[in-house]
């Protein structure tokens, strides 16, 4: 007699995931597919707390999830993996803990590391499916290349303000991102998150989106979007599809690759690693000791002493009713070349602007 194989799901996988395998087109074959497979989660923030959570509560099998950022307050408005009984904990920590509640049969592994071209394809590699969540350039063109030299689908999505876009990267014969965007744009020319803002539920709208596109791969059921860019459009609730191409000339996917390994991203996109960025941020302190710079507690340290130099708030309204000093004058960045001559009458005093 030969001894009966185990089956893959148990008992109560099955009563867990029975939604799904009611499904015709999905069914207990789809749901093995999915306990076998394995996704990268690049990024544990807006966009990586939907993902991964639905990834997780739709049973596929392996999670790996990189990230190196701790929780802040201020993610809680859109990260919602994490909670205030985290704040200041490692986000992979947090995120391995809540996917574990939501379900415990998923295998969560942790790279609390920085992605870069050291590591990348060595934890690429290891995974079915990677899921790129992360704002910023030089990252996207990182895992986008990883992804290519490692034959890995790449699920994409991003996010701005009130806009969100998503498509699969990397499936046979469809294009890869550098297709869509050859160069990274001009450095400072697309504000980050952090700076312009972004409406708390985008993320969660554009992060089920991926997760939706990243099972579809994994399973082989439906028609992901290969090809296709899809643009979301929260204030004005729309949907739009953008055909992409695969160009013949790219550099990582295209016939003649010129691109065999991974590079400096930073530089290629034009923007300090966080070692330069550092060092900047050392030299901007250091040049602040100069007349022609102050640091917010050096200018504290003068009004508490009673030296107060002429005080210019240059914000945009929304950014004043945060919070604000008590400013002399208040002259939005973007009317200043209009209304400069505001300011003549104090061309001989000291003025502060911020």
């Amino acid at each position: 007699m030969t001894a009966t194989a185990a089956p893959l799901l148990s008992n109560e996988e099955l009563q867990r995931y029975a939604r799904h395998l009611i499904l015709p087109e999905f069914g207990k074959a789809g749901q093995e597919k999915l306990k076998r497979s394995s996704v990268l989660c690049v990024g544990a923030g807006g966009l990586g707390s939907p993902l991964a959570m639905y990834l997780a509560a739709a049973g596929v099998g392996r999670i790996g999830i990189v990230d190196f950022d701790v929780v802040e307050v201020s993610n809680l408005q859109r990260q919602i993996i994490h909670g205030q009984s985290t704040v200041g904990v490692r986000k992979v920590v947090s995120a391995k803990n809540r996917i574990k509640d939501l379900n415990p049969n998923v295998d969560v592994v942790i790279h609390e590391v920085a992605l870069s071209s050291a590591n990348a394809r060595q934890i690429v590699r290891d995974y079915d499916v990677v899921a790129d969540g992360t704002d910023n350039f030089p990252t996207r063109y990182l895992v986008n290349d990883a992804c290519v030299l490692e034959g890995k689908p790449n699920s994409y999505a991003s996010i701005f303000r009130f806009d969100g876009q998503a498509t699969v990267f990397g499936l046979p014969g469809g294009p890869c991102y550098r297709c869509l965007y050859p160069d990274p744009p001009p450095p400072g020319m697309v504000p980050s998150c952090a700076e312009g803002g972004v409406l708390g539920v985008l993320p969660g709208i554009v992060g089920c989106i991926q997760a939706l596109e990243t099972i579809k791969v994994l399973t082989g059921i439906g028609e992901p979007l290969k090809g296709r860019l899809m643009v979301f459009d929260a204030l004005g609730m729309k949907f739009r599809e953008l055909k992409i191409r695969q160009d013949p000339e790219c550099p990582i996917c295209g016939k003649n690759r010129t691109i065999h390994e991974l590079i400096d991203y930073h530089q290629f996109c034009g923007v300090p690693n966080d070692e330069e960025a550092a060092k900047a941020r050392q030299a901007q302190e250091n040049a602040a000791v100069n007349a022609d710079e102050i640091t917010p507690a050096q200018l504290k340290a003068r009004m508490d002493a009673g030296d107060k130099p002429y005080l210019v708030d240059v914000r945009n309204a929304n950014e004043l009713d945060i919070c604000k000093l008590p400013y002399d004058a208040w002259i939005p960045l973007p009317e200043f070349g209009q209304r400069w001559q505001e300011l003549e009458s104090k061309k001989d005093a000291e003025l502060v602007f911020y």
